[in-house]
């Protein structure tokens, strides 16, 4: 037998689904026989043991023999049994009436009727699993029902006022644009733990919450994830399997289509108020996917874009990250990365083209223009032979033969993808700009970019800048852009005249007036080589400068 004083084991809640509509607060069995009030009665557990976390939704005093016709379910029911003594056939099937009604718990006060628990009810409630409790002291039962039903009342009131509060926040957020991001992490502040939203074959889109605690559920995320829910991607149901402790989820979706869920992991508080918190979550990642949040992109964007850029900036350790990776369905384990970067490429296309070429990966749009592209590839493949055939596929797909793929070297150590990342992208600023003049071939590398590498990586440097303005001064006024763009394609060419009047569909007479035009205006002659070469210089620094 257990006494209601003693300490509650931990208990551990299996994951569900949300219902879409406010959970009622609810005071379990063992919490209202903790209260000081009860205490006083000196309660004693003497069936039922098992089952005192049942919510308590109300309290009834009731001394009628068929009481459970006369409840709804979730009360807890305090009795004398005076209609019940000398008669152990009415006793048990009292308590089977009770546990027909769902009734939280029975509450007998000893002394009037009993002077010690009912073997028949004992036993009665030990098989239907019903918590049987007996006052060895008298106890005025209307202390209890008034002492219950106050905390009911005001636990009811804290949580529409919560419900009220996580909506205005989540509302006031969407109606701000704010990203998805943004949201997450004011889910996270009201749940105080990790949160993770994730579609229907468990790739994680999105997460909040403190860091190494996100890190700690991200670990081992599919496995856990799979093993939770108990049922595959697509199927409707509360979630069987292994039980979780605090994991709390609701479905995301509209129109009879799910498309995702949220995931509270390891809500410490009960678990009406951790429901409440997934609704409410719910309702507002809903509305901020209908009006296409953070500019239009898609969650699994947005995802890889916070990854990448994470990744590329190196303000975060890559082995931090790698939990996040993996969690986005990147393969980590035992393979090469390769990091493209591909100047104005569209993620959407890119994306398209990596699943129809069979290569896992992950593709976002960085700063400054250039779409960065993560390829995960078994370490028996031939790196550049696929790099390549990425690139040759995504010229045929553009239709345009100037089309390049700015790519670093195969890494094998996660750690190196930062550093990897950062080539692709400086290789890819280097030749943005002039990859239809140069002819390049469809993948490009470091050792391909020469002098305009050199320079943009010297782009920020006051020397440079101010050695750029003096030469090109003019032509960097309104009227000289026409000038400075044929400038750009005759030096990119190698001063090649009959390459830069096809280029821009003019006659070669008209090439000459403007390159006698541009030399006017700087001062310079292009046909001295240390002229030509000072002037290149200087429009690759502004160029660089530029994007």
């Amino acid at each position: 037998m257990t006494t209601a004083s003693e300490p509650p084991p931990t208990t551990r809640r299996r994951p569900g689904t949300s219902t879409g509509r406010t959970p009622e607060p609810a005071l379990s069995v063992r919490q209202v026989l903790a209260l000081e009030r009860v205490l006083a009665g000196e309660p004693e557990v003497v069936a039922g043991a098992g089952r005192l976390d049942r919510p308590v939704r109300w309290v009834h005093v009731a001394e009628a023999a068929d009481v459970g016709v006369m409840l709804s379910g979730g009360e807890m029911v305090l009795t004398t049994g005076v209609l019940l003594a000398g008669d152990e056939e009415k006793q048990a099937e009292y308590i089977r009436s009770l546990h027909r009604a769902e009734a939280a718990a029975v509450v007998l006060g000893l002394g009037r009727a009993f002077p010690a628990p009912p073997e028949a009810m004992r036993r009665a409630a030990e098989r239907c699993g019903l918590p049987l409790v007996v006052l060895h002291r008298p106890f005025p039962f209307a202390e209890l029902t008034e002492e219950v039903q106050c905390r009911l009342v005001r636990r009811k009131f804290a949580a529409v006022s919560l419900s009220e509060a996580v909506r205005a926040a989540l509302t006031a957020l969407i109606t701000a644009g704010a990203p998805l991001q943004a949201l997450l992490d004011e889910i996270a502040r009201h749940s105080a733990c990790p949160v993770v939203v994730s579609n229907l074959a468990h790739r994680v889109l999105a997460t909040a919450g403190e860091r190494p605690a996100v890190d700690d559920v991200l670990r081992d995320w599919e496995r856990i994830a799979r093993q939770a829910w108990g049922h595959p991607p697509g199927r409707s149901g509360t979630g069987g399997g292994s039980e979780g402790d605090g994991w709390i989820r609701a479905e995301l979706g509209g129109r009879g289509e799910r498309w995702g869920r949220i995931t509270l992991c390891g809500h410490r508080g009960d678990t009406a108020t951790g429901r409440l918190l997934a609704d409410r979550a719910a309702e507002a990642l809903v509305l901020h996917r209908m009006l296409g949040g953070a500019a239009g992109r898609s969650w699994e964007e947005q995802s890889a874009r916070s990854l990448l850029t994470d990744l590329a900036d190196g303000t975060v350790p890559a082995r931090r990250l790698l939990p996040r990776a993996r969690a986005a369905g990147l393969p980590v384990n035992r393979r090469v990365f390769v990091p493209l970067a591909v100047p104005d490429g569209e993620p959407g296309g890119l994306d398209r083209l990596l699943r129809l070429l069979g290569l896992p990966g992950l593709v976002a749009e960085l700063a400054g223009g250039v779409t960065a592209v993560l390829l995960s590839l078994a370490r028996d493949q031939d790196a550049d032979a696929l790099a390549g055939h990425f690139a040759t596929r995504l010229r045929a797909e553009a239709g345009r033969a100037h089309t390049v793929v700015a790519a670093a070297d195969a890494r094998t150590a996660w750690d190196d993808v930062p550093a990897g990342l950062r080539e692709a992208r400086h290789v890819a600023d280097a030749v943005a700009a002039s990859a239809p003049a140069l002819g390049l071939p469809a993948v490009v590398r470091l050792k391909d970019v020469h002098l305009r590498g050199l320079v943009r990586l010297l782009r920020e440097n006051p020397h440079v800048q101010s050695f750029a303005e003096r030469e090109l001064d003019g032509l960097l006024c309104d009227t000289g852009q026409d000038l400075l763009d044929v400038l750009r394609t005759y030096l990119a060419t190698g001063r090649n005249k009959s390459s830069t009047a096809r280029l821009h569909h003019v006659s070669r007479p008209a090439l000459y007036r403007r390159l006698e035009a541009i030399q006017g205006r700087l001062g310079v002659d292009l046909d001295d080589f240390e002229q030509a070469v000072s002037v290149h210089i200087a429009l690759l620094a502004h160029d660089a400068q530029q994007r």
